[in-house]
């Protein structure tokens, strides 16, 4: 069994989508998510999908209680889903191209300290592109610099608000994220 570790700090909706994907398969699961906002939504869909969760500051993340608590849960494969703390180096070495993040946008467009969520499509609407889309990429020290996965983009000559942008990187998201983690684990 192949065993999928979730980041996430906000309501969840890419890592519930997650859950969902890999609960109908035989070889890989979400064995945890990982938050480290004790309000967050995630964690509450985490659990009504009998998914453990495993919540941390700042320090624990840095030092070895994260780590410890990813060894106990056998990772292979670390998934940011809408977590917005720069993940440590150390974390980063101890589980080398086993680190793996999804941007709202095609990077290296719209991406570095700052640019996540709504801030992302602001940016995109206000310098009038027709397109933007969605980045799997490894983590490395840097936000959003490690190497590029997949790509997939998207119109959005049509969309007015930052909500239509984001609707549609959502239905990306939601469409391509488990299968990208699927084809890592092969």
């Amino acid at each position: 069994m192949k065993n999928i570790v979730i980041f996430a700090s906000g309501t969840g909706s890419n890592a519930e989508n997650i859950i969902r994907f890999f609960s109908k398969n035989d070889s890989k699961r979400v064995a945890a998510v990982f938050c480290n906002n004790p309000n967050a939504l995630v964690l509450e869909k985490a659990k009504q999908w009998n998914v453990p969760t495993v919540v941390f500051t700042k320090e624990e993340l840095s030092g070895t209680f994260v780590w410890q608590q990813l060894q106990k849960f056998e990772t292979d494969l670390i998934v940011l889903a809408g977590f917005l703390w720069m993940f440590p180096k150390v974390l980063i070495q101890a589980y080398p191209n086993k680190v793996i993040n999804i941007h709202p946008a095609l990077l290296p467009k719209y991406g570095g300290k700052g640019m996540y969520g709504n801030h992302v499509h602001e940016a995109v609407l206000k310098n009038n592109e027709t397109e933007t889309g969605i980045t799997i990429h490894y983590v490395n020290e840097h936000y959003d610099e490690g190497g590029i996965i997949f790509q997939k983009s998207v119109s959005i000559a049509h969309c007015k608000t930052v909500e239509d942008v984001a609707q549609k990187i959502q239905e990306l998201e939601h469409e391509c994220f488990p299968e990208v983690i699927s084809k890592i684990l092969l």
